[in-house]
């Protein structure tokens, strides 16, 4: 059974599906171009962190038509004016030109569920109604439908145990978004099932999973969520820590979940760059991320990484599966792009 090695990185052609450019600067395209990576860049429903979303898309149209080879995008929408009657309808047409100018897909956030309200201060929930309009048109566009659905099942946890320092990080930096602290909200298995809900409605949409459809904690959740909904597949981004977690107590189990799904999952990242982001900085942070990651995949060193105290063996996967979670499975869901 053959693997590649350190020395195969920069050789193989791999994709980056989860991916954030909000600056008309190519820095992280240059540099994805530079390690044979091509990007999919989300524009998000998040503010103030992220600019407008006519901003927002204004940079990505502009990126994808002058790095075609590189880099492509899905959009996504606002809840503005949730209530009028009209909303559903009015967040078709938007799409419609989004996809006209490009847009391979739409991003839905943990805003839905987890902070937009209605009128009558109830928080709208991934499967409400007035989303299935939207969501049958995105099939119907032969679209993709990528969904943050909740947070880590960390995120419903003391900071102290958590699993892995990313999560720590995040939630001590973040607490808006700490569930734990909130618990009059919805709870992590209820994230869970508006998300399923919606795809229980919606069974032939060709959907995206993002960071491990927040079942990252267990591969057992993972294997039934992807049994149970055949079109859809799951990104690894931010998330491959917690696989490396579950492989330090069960390595072979990790391995064979990846070899049995290796139809089903897609490598991502969630590197962003932003108006303020230091070039230099954001180069050194990607090829560091972009080499731990295949080193765990690819090799079967014990590698040091930040999200975890202590070593983490890798996995030495096959090259068949390496190459569909690194590029073939992205390109059957996303054909003819990257040009």
């Amino acid at each position: 059974m053959e693997h590649y090695s350190l020395s195969d990185f920069n050789r193989i052609k791999k994709i980056d599906v989860h991916a954030h450019i909000n600056t008309e600067s190519s820095t992280m395209i240059d540099e994805a171009r530079a390690n044979n990576f091509r990007l999919m860049v989300m524009a998000v429903d998040v503010v103030p962190e992220y600019p407008p979303m006519p901003e927002q898309l204004r940079v990505r149209i502009k990126h994808f038509r002058e790095h075609p080879d590189v880099f492509i995008f899905s959009t996504a929408f606002t809840l503005e004016d949730w209530d009028e009657p009209d909303w559903s309808e009015r967040i078709i047409q938007k799409l419609k030109k989004d996809f006209e100018d490009g847009a391979v897909g739409v991003k839905v956030w943990k805003n839905i569920g987890m902070e937009a309200r209605d009128k009558d201060n109830n928080l709208i929930m991934l499967d409400d109604p007035k989303f299935d309009p939207i969501f049958q048109f995105i099939k119907d566009q032969n679209k993709v439908l990528i969904s943050h659905a909740g947070e880590p099942k960390n995120c419903w946890l003391p900071l102290d145990e958590m699993t892995v320092n990313n999560d720590k990080n995040y939630f001590s930096e973040h607490p808006e978004y700490h569930m734990y602290l909130f618990p009059e909200l919805p709870s992590y298995e209820q994230q869970i099932e508006a998300r399923d809900n919606m795809l229980e409605k919606n069974p032939n949409l060709t959907f995206i999973g993002a960071h491990l459809a927040s079942l990252e904690w267990s591969v057992d959740e993972l294997a039934k969520f992807l049994d149970r909904f055949p079109k859809a597949s799951v990104d690894l981004a931010e998330r491959i820590s917690h696989l490396q977690y579950q492989s330090q107590h069960n390595h072979g189990k990790i391995r064979k979940f990846l070899i049995d799904y290796q139809d089903r999952i897609l490598y991502g990242t969630d590197f962003q760059q932003l108006s303020d982001s230091n070039p230099a900085e954001l180069k050194k942070v990607m090829n560091e991320r972009w080499l731990l990651d295949w080193k765990y995949f690819n090799t079967d060193e014990l590698i040091t990484v930040p999200e975890l105290d202590t070593p983490v063996q890798g996995l030495e996967l096959p090259k068949t599966v390496v190459d569909k979670i690194y590029q073939v499975n992205a390109e059957k869901i996303f054909p003819n792009a990257w040009n």
